[in-house]
């Protein structure tokens, strides 16, 4: 009965719970990080404290080479991070998005207890076991694949076993850390290494509800809910864009996709397509990516992808639904509809929040890190949209940074994972209804 208890008054408060919980996830593993087995040397404590929150915000970016800074524990303990934010982060936006609809079974055969908003016990254990089977059997394929091809590449079979494993629960958990200096650089024109990762990464990154929907109805499209047409859909109209732009701007690129030839040009698009959309791996020095590329690149980090999944930034759902918002207001329409469905107005409220709130976190911080560095602005918003929407890509700035800099990003990172799921499920758990309706006014708009 306490467990209960507590379990309803945490869904409740996400504010609190949430937060605090990462928080402590971050803490134990700096304190993990910090201990002599987990670096050959001295730890600088700065360092482990920022690994400790990129990987549990799954993140990836990195003020030490991952690869040779940390032991193979240092390493365990870095995935192990990642399983726990990975889960944690996906298993936490699904129970509050599921209770907010009023549901927490997505076939609609157990109903949430609407009249508390709180979920059941075995409501909860049913939806947090289906997410740890869906994380270890997409892990436990992709590691069994990789380890094949490590193994053909002329590894022993633990390292192999341990490459295949490591980049299985980093794509997945769309974490992006890697134990090779130039990421995935060294394997970009091997397609058995890269395009596993890469529908790691989708998978990942849809969102749990979006996965559970199309595994029971992807054969029927017409029945598919407004969000998981608006995620599936809309992300795959991103990674196009991505792709297309991508190619365009860097075909002839002497330092990253020139000299290649043109399969493996088509594996590094493909990864400047969907890493962006919080994967984090990169498989071109983006320290020499172009300009134009640079702007694609940081739309979509910002917009990242599904909502109660792995990946962070505005949400792919949020930045669609407030293209349909304005769509309807250019034709003049009175309601917002999608997939002949009404689209109320509170969550249009909600939507608009959410996005200010994230161009208003990315706005502060920028300025203060143009404020305590003097590095160059576009690298700046670079990494700064990448740590908000827990990206990991960077233009080559982040060991650059001094301690001010690492510890804005730190914070970066946690609001970008944590705080955009608990203010959106805030705003949604607080709706209320008025009974009465106050003299409308219109205030000049443009």
């Amino acid at each position: 009965m306490r467990f209960r208890r507590m379990m309803q008054r945490a869904l409740l408060r996400p504010v609190r719970a949430v937060p605090l919980a990462f928080l402590a996830v971050i803490v134990i593993g700096t304190l993990l990080l910090m201990l002599p087995i987990a670096h050959p040397g001295e730890v600088r404590p700065l360092a482990a404290a920022f690994t400790a929150v990129s990987a549990t915000c799954i993140t990836g970016l990195a003020v030490v080479d991952t690869a040779t800074y940390w032991t193979p524990f240092g390493q365990i303990v870095i995935v192990l991070l990642t399983q726990m934010g990975g889960f944690g982060i996906m298993s936490a936006a699904t129970l509050l998005a599921l209770l907010v609809r009023g549901k927490l079974d997505l076939s609609g055969s157990l109903a949430a207890q609407t009249e508390r908003q709180a979920a059941t016990l075995g409501e909860v254990r049913r939806v947090l076991v289906r997410i740890g089977l869906l994380m270890f059997v997409c892990e436990a394929v992709v590691a069994v694949v990789l380890t094949g091809e490590f193994l053909r590449r002329g590894l022993g079979f633990f390292a192999a076993l341990g490459h295949g494993i490591f980049f299985a629960c980093m794509a997945f958990t769309n974490a992006g850390f890697s134990i090779k200096t130039d990421s995935l650089m060294p394997y970009v024109a091997d397609a058995i290494i890269v395009w596993p990762m890469f529908a790691a990464v989708f998978i990942g990154s849809l969102g749990y509800p979006v996965i559970f929907e199309l595994r029971e109805k992807w054969r029927r499209p017409g029945h598919w809910s407004v969000h998981t047409r608006i995620t599936f859909w809309g992300w795959l109209l991103l990674a196009a864009i991505g792709f297309v732009t991508f190619i365009a701007f860097e075909w002839t690129n002497p330092d990253t996709l020139g000299p290649m030839s043109v399969a493996t040009k088509i594996n590094a698009a493909t990864a400047g397509a969907i890493m962006p959309r919080s994967g984090g791996f990169n498989a071109v020095d983006y320290a020499h990516i172009n300009d134009e590329t640079v702007i694609v690149t940081i739309v979509l980090m910002f917009i990242g992808g599904g909502s109660a999944g792995t990946s962070g930034g505005l949400k792919v759902s949020t930045f669609f639904l407030l293209g349909f918002v304005i769509l309807s207001e250019i034709r003049g329409e009175p309601e917002v509809t999608i997939a002949h469905r009404r689209i109320g107005n509170e969550v249009q409220r909600q939507a608009l929040t959410v996005a200010l709130l994230s161009i208003g976190a990315v706005t502060v911080g920028t300025i203060a890190l143009v404020m305590t560095t003097e590095l160059p602005l576009q690298a700046v918003v670079f990494d700064v949209v990448s740590a908000f929407g827990t990206v990991g890509l960077s233009l080559g700035i982040t060991p650059q940074l001094g301690a001010e800099g690492q510890i804005l990003l730190m914070g970066l990172m946690f609001v970008g994972r944590v705080g955009t799921v608990t203010v959106a499920s805030a705003l949604a758990l607080r709706a209320r209804r008025r009974h009465y309706s106050l003299p409308e006014e219109r205030p000049i708009v443009g």
